[in-house]
């Protein structure tokens, strides 16, 4: 009952607010009858005139189409208005309705309380009595208020129904108007469908002309088609002919291009033929070589084994007289040495003059060549130059001194013989020879043509050739143009001096490689193709292939040919063009040419010299060969009944590239092939008239052949491979001379008596050529059932080719029913999957059998024959259908047919025909494996993982099966990934794929999930899987930065923000942090720290710090590689230990000098000792010392030296940052916060260090340049120091700086050489305050030094306490003042001049010739200054005007106003000047004065803010009062409508009502307005509050103005309306308000 009753409460004041709405519809009837009724006037005569006018069109005036369109409004309203008073009525009823039911329950509970009361009064219960008594009071007010409710519900709705009757009277006036409307809006409508209809016939036609020209150009494009078809076949004939023309001319060209490859390869041959002529002269000279090499390694093994047994023999006699071997042994060595000094000195001054010979000799053939002219005859006794000079080089080397000249020939001894001269002369040869032994090794001439040089010495070795050793035996002599001439390729001994040298030069070139920290190891280029290979290769022919290098070193690198093997150098040919520097991954290629010259394998290496190191390429050339092979070596013909026959194939194969002949034959059979070697066939490039050299070429062409075919059998394997050879190959390197096979003998081998089954075809003997094959025929004939095997051998004539074999089998039957292929094996077959096969059965017989289909019992569950009975017919074939469906019992089931280790099952079947008492068998074979796949681990556990980060982990899939299988994870949730191939693949049988499943939550919540891993046949594995999601507190804005690469000791910086997005704990708007689903974390300040790894470049700040929830901390991350302290103490330490062995070594020498004159050994050792043991005490005391000052100048050596060395290096860390609940200010001490282990965050750091091309050697090797504070217009220098630390002079250039900055570089440098270093001028002048901070790029080739310049330029600053620079005075009494304060602040360090400065006293003169204010456009006006007062006085003042402020402080001025008239347009503006010269303010003073206390404020402006001239005489009260008018003001209000469809707000204004305070005594303390025409107002839509009021002194009050438009408002024209404002205060003024709305439809 109670609730129902507030119910009724409740629904009370909405009736009446119901009904307060529903009453304005009267507002606006009371207008419309007048209207309605002229309006229903003149709609009424209408109809009659067209009547009477027997319904003539004729064209209404402007006038009549008014008064229509207004008479269709006013129904259309009537009609509105009709219909929400009848939507009223009904509600009012319903309301009505609703109370009386109301009054009835209260009328009830009243009945029942009042029997209630009753009651309880009989039971003496007060208690309740009260309770009633209050509750029955209640009912009664209820009920008296429903009752009044009830009565004004009755009086609304008789009125409303009045109204209602009112309407529908007004309706029926209106009727005829009415007929007239919906007359006229047919009539107009048939008037729009005869209109349509004519339209419509246009179109028609129009539709109609355009079908016709469509077709006219439908026939105008298929008779340009036609045209165009025949000019395309004139055009295909005409091109036909052109074609066939073009084909006469290839073919002349093509024979033209074909004479000329015939010349090219006549000239190829002849080439060929010198190049061999070239090799075999090579072969002479190396024989001939061998046995002197062999002399001298004789010789000098004899001499060395001479000379220890005389050293034994001086030993041992030293002995036996009591002396002292070892110091004799000693003194000898010293003397040794001392000799073999001498001797290398002697070796060097002849070694000098024999290059001054050289020089001499070399001079003369220049000259002789200068000047070619016959010689004259010479005395036979006169001795060349060339003699005169060795000669001399004899007698000098002999040390005998002459009386004549060295140059001077000696005079002729009379009776010599002619030619005693030339004797002398290589008699001195010979000794010289015979004194510069080295001299002798050099020059293989010397020792080849004289003979008698070595004739004093013993010989050990013997000559192959006895007929140089002979005393008869004329040397032969070298012509004069082949004396200078060396062997192709030099001499041994050229060879290792130069192959020594050669490998010097290279330790010098290599070098190591390091990238990002890691060493280069391996081979620096890698070759594509891995290997060169020459396959199957014809003497005289060339072979061309080409080979990429790839660079797969980290960097850079170069490649450089070294060449090939001593033993290729005569075949092959390298083209290789160095590419220059290459980077990692870049390749280039190389072209390697052979042209062999015999036959012959060939085996070596191209070698490449690297950067980082040498490597070379593997080339093999190889012969021609046979490779021969069978596709089988088992012919199964299977059961055959007897008589019948079957033939198989059996394949030969030669992958070679030499063919042989073959034979095949049973093995029980001999045939001898024909072994005789083949007869050397020249062609007729090799033809020479020298049948010596014809001779000598046959002899070594067979020698090589013999060594090829010993080495053929090793080369077997290398022979098989050579078969898979690729069509490129065959391109390149392998011309193919035939395809086909040659048979010479057909034949056929005759049964023999007992083995008669097996024969073979009619081509059992033949030719097989190169790459090629043949097919031999096998026929199985069974006479007699059994099983029958045989065996045959395939023969060659090649012997190198080894006898194939192979076997055939067989069995004969009898029965008439058979299966061909007794054997029928389903390969690999999963558990639950069924496989089919068809099985066909053959029968010789000619009646029809029935046969019958049986499995085994074991195998009956899983294995089926369909249909299990059927009839074959006749000498015909039936199909059986076989169906294997493996279950996982069959190992169980299947017993011995299946074997469990290997998986094979072998099934027996069965076929039983009719009256037979033997079955036909046969076995079907399948290998059973399963389909599983194993997840391993079976379950994973992420543990805790923030939202902001991802959590890998590696899991195995193995596959059991023997069969590969496609995977796939599917239905993945979107926080799970697994990689690679998103899940998807293939895993091969027995495989184990690592699988990594990457976690990454979306929520806050504990994760139990599956990962359902899915077959090819639709199997399902899962893999369980758990995690917490962590939803932390703060947020970083990044996650992982990459910082640029950066030079030591630069800095790279980055920024990030922590973000605390935690507001509210309400976790149904938005997500919450927390840990998985415990409860949320608290809202408020929460802190963070970075934890940095020890010894990092990285610096971050701040490391701690706290984040109000809304807020974010910026975060600095800072990167600077720097060399490690102790790798720098270690090279200074190395570096003094250096120095320290230099000193030991310098004064050890020294000493050994100065001792060298003592005999004996033994006090020289002692010596010795103590020498080491001074140097080793004597070593700095830096070494000693455990730091080394980082400010010495061996710490700075080594900084620099590990610089410039320094590689580069790469970095990647990892930063937590741990996040706790609180603020670090809160924290009591040093006591840490409560960090949970679960929202820590990380960041991720990428940092690659590189080593600089530039140093700052200045300040430490600072980069950041700080000039500290300088005052405004003075200028601070720095200089710094940079240094050029690459190898190469570079250039520089420099970044731009702010030409309008205050940094400027004083002396730029274009060129800094290699390690020199420059010294730069930088300057700093500010002109203002400002805190500056530029960067200055100092740019090279190489890199980018980048200097940070950072100053603070001290200005005379000063703050203002007047906000916006405005100080509005207010309004003012007339003649009286208001005084106003403000401050100035001196926010610089140094004392501030200042001076105060009024415009209106400052600008006069400035403003002379100006155009007057009130003369110009309201755009043009810029009035500072306004009126001012008549006295001639400034209207404003301030104090103080001028000063000087201290710094820090502040100083306090007055600014007073005092009018001297009424105005609203004094002002005027304050410049504050600093130091008579800046302006630091601009301060713009307001104020307005009044004669009385009262003033309106608002509205739009009506007069100009200048005043007249002329001063306004003032009236006295009474003339006054009499002549006071209105003073108007202009209200401007517009109402925004941009869309039709919703309503807009009101348009608002406000005027401002004040009271002046004032020092003048008043009647009236307060100033009261009032507005009157309010309700006129509202009718039009406006709305004022308040309407009346007081303000108190000091004070202003608003009047709001708002307007709607109304419903009848016309927005074509603005409404405007006016009302009278009276203020009363000390006097009466009346103020007339004119209102002015309009509507706006756009911005």
């Amino acid at each position: 009952m109670e609730e129902d009753e507030k119910k009724l409460l409740d629904d009370k004041p909405l009736v009446e607010d119901d009904t307060e709405k529903l009453e304005d519809p009267e507002v606006v009837l009371d207008c419309v009858p007048r209207e309605a009724e002229q309006k229903a006037g003149l709609g009424s005569s209408c109809p009659g005139t067209e009547q009477s006018k027997d319904k003539q069109k004729r064209r209404l005036t402007a006038h009549e189409k008014l008064q229509a369109s207004l008479l269709r409004r006013d129904l259309s309203h009537l009609d509105q208005l009709h219909e929400e008073k009848d939507l009223f009525i009904q509600k009012t009823r319903g309301e009505l309705r609703a109370c009386r039911r109301r009054m009835e329950l209260l009328v009830k509970q009243q009945e029942s309380v009042a029997a209630e009361m009753a009651a309880e009064k009989a039971a003496n219960n007060m208690a309740a009595m009260g309770r009633l008594e209050a509750v029955s009071q209640r009912l009664c007010l209820e009920l008296k208020n429903e009752r009044d409710l009830q009565a004004r519900m009755t009086a609304v709705l008789q009125q409303s129904e009045s109204t209602l009757w009112q309407i529908e009277v007004q309706e029926g006036q209106l009727e005829d108007a009415r007929k007239s409307a919906r007359e006229e809006a047919a009539a107009t409508k048939r008037g729009l469908q005869e209109r349509a209809a004519k339209q419509l016939h246009r179109e028609m036609g129009a539709s109609g002309k355009a079908e016709r020209n469509r077709l006219l150009r439908a026939r105008r494009c298929v008779h340009l088609q036609k045209e165009l078809g025949l000019r395309q076949q004139k055009l295909v004939e005409e091109a036909q002919k052109n074609h066939r023309k073009a084909l006469r001319f290839l073919k002349a060209s093509l024979g033209r291009i074909r004479e000329q490859e015939q010349k090219e390869e006549l000239e190829t041959r002849e080439h060929v033929r010198r190049r061999m002529d070239a090799v075999l002269a090579l072969k002479n000279s190396i024989s001939a070589n061998r046995e002197t090499l062999r002399k001298f390694q004789a010789w000098s093994q004899a001499k060395t084994e001479l000379e220890e047994q005389k050293a034994q023999a001086e030993k041992k006699a030293i002995l036996a007289q009591g002396g002292d071997a070892f110091k004799h042994l000693c003194h000898q060595r010293r003397r040794q040495e001392l000799e073999a000094q001498n001797r290398a000195f002697e070796e060097e001054q002849k070694h000098r003059k024999q290059e001054i010979v050289s020089r001499l000799l070399k001079e003369e053939a220049m000259e002789d060549r200068r000047r070619p002219r016959p010689e004259p005859p010479r005395p036979a006794g006169r001795r060349s130059l060339r003699d005169q000079t060795w000669s001399y080089v004899a007698t000098f080397c002999d040390e005998q001194s002459t009386e004549a000249p060295p140059c001077c020939p000696p005079p002729d001894v009379p009776g010599q013989k002619p030619g005693a001269a030339q004797e002398q002369i290589k008699e001195s040869r010979s000794r010289f020879y015979q004194s510069s032994p080295l001299l002798t090794a050099i020059s293989s001439e010397s020792v080849q043509g004289d003979g008698s040089s070595l004739g004093g010495e013993d010989t050990l070795a013997w000559p192959e050739i006895p007929g140089l050793w002979k005393e008869d035996y004329k040397p032969f002599q070298v012509s004069k143009e082949d004396v200078d001439r060396k062997p192709v390729g030099g001499t041994k001994m050229d060879k290792d001096i130069l192959a020594r040298t050669m490998q010097q030069l290279r330790s010098g070139v290599i070098h190591k490689q390091v990238a990002s920290g890691r060493e280069f190891r391996g081979c620096p280029f890698n070759s594509k193709p891995k290997f060169i290979h020459f396959k199957d290769f014809d003497v005289g022919k060339v072979y061309k292939k080409k080979i990429t290098l790839i660079n797969a070193t980290y960097t850079i690198n170069y490649c450089k040919l070294v060449g090939v093997d001593e033993s290729l150098q005569d075949f092959v040919h390298v083209d290789f063009d160095p590419p220059g520097p290459l980077s990692a991954g870049m390749s280039c290629e190389v072209l390697v040419t052979f042209k062999p010259m015999i036959n012959k394998d060939l085996e070596g290496n191209v070698s490449f010299l690297a950067q980082t190191g040498g490597f070379s390429v593997p080339l093999k050339c190889s012969t021609k060969k046979c490779s021969l092979s069978l596709d089988k070596e088992l012919i199964d013909f299977g059961s055959y009944t007897v008589g019948e026959t079957a033939t198989r194939t059996i394949t030969l194969t030669n992958t070679g590239g030499l063919g042989t002949k073959f034979r095949f034959l049973l093995a029980s059979e001999s045939c001898e092939m024909d072994t005789s070697q083949s007869v050397l066939k020249l062609s007729s490039i090799f033809m020479y008239e020298d049948k010596g050299f014809y001779d000598k070429f046959t002899t070594s062409f067979s020698e090589y052949q013999l060594e090829g075919n010993e080495s053929s059998p090793t080369d077997v394997p290398s022979q098989k491979e050579s078969g898979k050879m690729d069509v490129k190959e065959q391109e390149e390197g392998h011309p193919i001379e035939s395809e086909g096979v040659t048979l010479t003998t057909i034949m056929t081998i005759p049964p023999n008596e007992e083995q008669m089954e097996f024969s073979l075809g009619e081509t059992t003997e033949g030719v097989i050529g190169p790459f090629s094959s043949i097919k031999v025929p096998v026929i199985f004939t069974p006479i007699a059932p059994g099983k029958v095997q045989n065996s045959f051998k395939v023969m060659f004539k090649n012997q190198q080719c080894p006898t194939l074999y192979f076997k055939v089998v067989g069995v004969a039957i009898d029965v008439p029913v058979w299966v061909p292929k007794p054997n029928v094996d389903l390969k690999i077959c999963m558990y639950d999957r069924l496989y089919q096969d068809s099985i066909l059965v053959h029968t010789r017989s000619k009646a029809a059998l029935r046969l019958k289909f049986e499995v085994c019992k074991e195998l009956r569950g899983h294995m089926e024959l369909l249909p299990e009975t059927g009839y074959i017919q006749a000498l015909s074939s039936y199909s059986v259908q076989l169906k294997f469906l493996p279950r996982h019992s069959l190992p169980e089931d299947a017993g011995k047919y299946f074997d469990k280790e290997t998986r094979v099952l072998e099934a027996p079947m069965t076929i039983r025909v009719a009256d037979q008492i033997k079955p036909v068998g046969f076995t079907v074979h399948a290998v059973v494996t399963t389909s599983d796949l194993e997840l391993s681990p079976t379950g994973l556990d992420f543990g805790y993982c923030t939202i902001y980060e991802a959590i890998r982990t590696q899991i195995s899939l193995c596959n059991h099966s023997l069969l590969p299988q496609e995977f796939g994870f599917v239905g993945l949730p979107k926080f799970v990934d697994i990689q690679p191939n998103d899940g998807f693949g293939t895993i091969l049988p027995l495989e184990t794929l690592q699988l990594d499943v990457i976690f990454q939550p979306t929520k806050a919540k504990e994760y139990n999930f599956e990962l359902i891993c899915k077959s090819e046949i639709n199997r399902c594995f899962k893999l369980a899987c758990r995690a917490v999601g962590v939803y932390p507190p703060l947020e970083l804005s990044h996650y992982q930065i990459k910082f640029a690469a950066t030079s030591l000791y630069d800095t790279s910086v980055a920024t990030l923000y922590v973000i605390n997005s935690h507001l509210s704990r309400n976790s149904l708007t938005h997500s919450v942090p927390r840990i998985g689903s415990e409860d949320a974390f608290p809202v408020g300040p929460t802190s963070f720290e970075f934890l940095l790894p020890p010894d990092s470049p990285i610096t971050i700040s701040p490391l701690v710090g706290t984040v109000w929830p809304g807020k974010r901390c910026l975060v600095r991350v800072a990167f600077q590689p720097v060399l490690p302290s102790e790798l720098i103490h270690q090279e200074a330490f190395q570096a003094l230990s250096r120095k320290a062995e230099i000193k030991s070594s310098q004064k050890e020498t020294v000493t050994q000098r100065k001792d060298q004159r003592r005999p004996s050994l033994s006090t020289l050792r002692p010596q010795n000792q103590d020498r080491l043991l001074q140097a080793s005490a004597s070593q700095p005391p830096e070494l000693q010392k455990e730091d080394l000052a980082s400010s010495s100048q061996e710490y700075q050596l080594a900084q620099a030296s590990l610089t410039r060395s320094f590689q580069g290096k790469f970095d990647k860390f990892v930063v937590p940052c741990v996040v706790a609940s609180g603020d670090t200010k809160d924290r009591k001490g040093t006591e840490p916060l409560s960090f949970s282990p679960h929202n820590t965050l990380y960041l991720e750091l990428w940092c690659p260090a590189v080593a600089p091309s530039i140093m700052v050697t200045s300040n430490k090797g600072k980069t950041i340049i700080n000039f500290g504070d300088i005052a405004a217009g003075h200028r601070g220098i720095k200089k710094v120091s940079i240094q050029n630390i690459s190898p190469e002079d570079l250039d520089l250039e420099y970044s731009v700086l702010n030409p309008d900055g205050p940094f400027v570089l004083l002396n730029p440098t274009i060129r800094l050489p290699s390690g020199e270093t420059q010294v730069l001028d930088l300057s700093f002048s500010p002109r203002e305050s400002v805190l500056a901070q530029e960067t200055l790029d100092i740019i090279t080739k190489k890199g980018t030094l980048s200097l940070t310049l950072m100053g603070t330029g001290v200005a005379s600053t000063i703050t203002c306490s007047i906000e916006g620079d405005v100080l509005n005075m207010g309004y003012v009494i007339a003649r009286e003042s208001v005084s106003l304060g403000f401050k100035l602040q001196n926010n610089s360090p140094l004392p501030i001049k200042f001076s105060m400065q009024l415009d209106s006293l400052s600008s006069r003169s400035r403003d002379q010739h100006r155009l007057p204010q009130f003369l110009a456009s309201p755009d043009q006006r810029t009035e500072i200054v306004g009126t001012q007062n008549y006295s001639g006085q400034s209207v404003f003042s301030v104090v103080p005007v001028e000063g000087v402020m201290e710094p820090g402080k502040a100083q306090d001025f007055t600014v007073t106003f005092s009018p001297d008239h009424e105005s609203l347009y004094f002002s005027d503006r304050l410049q504050v000047v600093l130091f008579d010269k800046k302006v630091s303010h601009h301060i713009l003073l307001k104020g307005a004065a009044r004669e009385h206390m009262m003033f309106v404020e608002g509205g739009d402006p009506l007069d100009v803010p200048v005043e007249s001239l002329t001063v306004i005489p003032a009236f006295d009260l009474e003339h006054r009062e009499e002549a006071e008018e209105l003073k108007p003001i202009l209200v401007t209000l517009e109402y925004a409508q941009l869309d039709p469809d919703t309503q807009a707000p009101p348009a608002t204004r406000e005027l401002q009502v004040g009271c002046i305070r004032t020092t003048q005594l008043s009647a009236k303390k307060t100033v009261e307005f009032s507005m009157d025409n309010i309700t006129a107002l509202q009718h039009k839509g406006f709305t004022i509050e308040p309407s009346k009021g007081s303000v108190e002194r000091g004070q202003t009050k608003a009047i709001s103005i708002s307007w709607m438009p109304p419903i009848d408002f016309d927005p074509d024209h603005p409404l405007m309306a006016s009302a009278l404002l009276q203020l009363r205060g000390d006097v009466k003024e009346t103020y007339k308000v004119l209102f002015v709305a309009q509507v706006v439809t756009g911005p």
